[in-house]
């Protein structure tokens, strides 16, 4: 069974619980199988990395080293813990989906805002 979620790569949500509540910020990854969502500069965690070699794609000279040390990460949260911000509106929202009509009579699906007062395409 294939897994979709209102929320995708890019869309600007806020925070509704936890420890960044009220944040806003922009999805960098979608994980649709653990519901999960990364979200930019928020739900940072420190990662303890090592020290390790980087390849050099030219080959020339010596291999690098990544440095190691304590490394501040965004972590995923889950996506029932954001909603949607709507473009229009700048307020955070439920999404809607409706059926349109596209260029050459085909059907598609797009996002809506669901606030009485606004009722605008999320997807533009």
């Amino acid at each position: 069974m294939s897994q979709t979620m209102k929320v995708r790569k890019g869309d600007i949500v806020q925070v509704i619980s936890g420890k960044d509540r009220g944040k806003q910020g922009r999805v960098l990854e979608a994980f649709p199988r653990e519901r999960r969502v990364v979200v930019e500069n928020l739900n940072i965690v420190k990662r303890h990395v090592k020290p390790r070699p980087i390849k050099q794609r030219s080959g020339m000279g010596q291999a690098g080293l990544a440095p190691g040390g304590v490394v501040n990460k965004p972590a995923p949260l889950p996506v029932s813990n954001v909603m949607v911000v709507c473009p229009t509106c700048k307020r955070a929202t439920r999404v809607g989906i409706v059926e349109k009509e596209g260029k050459g009579g085909e059907a598609g699906r797009a996002r809506v805002c669901r606030r009485a007062d606004c009722q605008e395409e999320i997807d533009r």
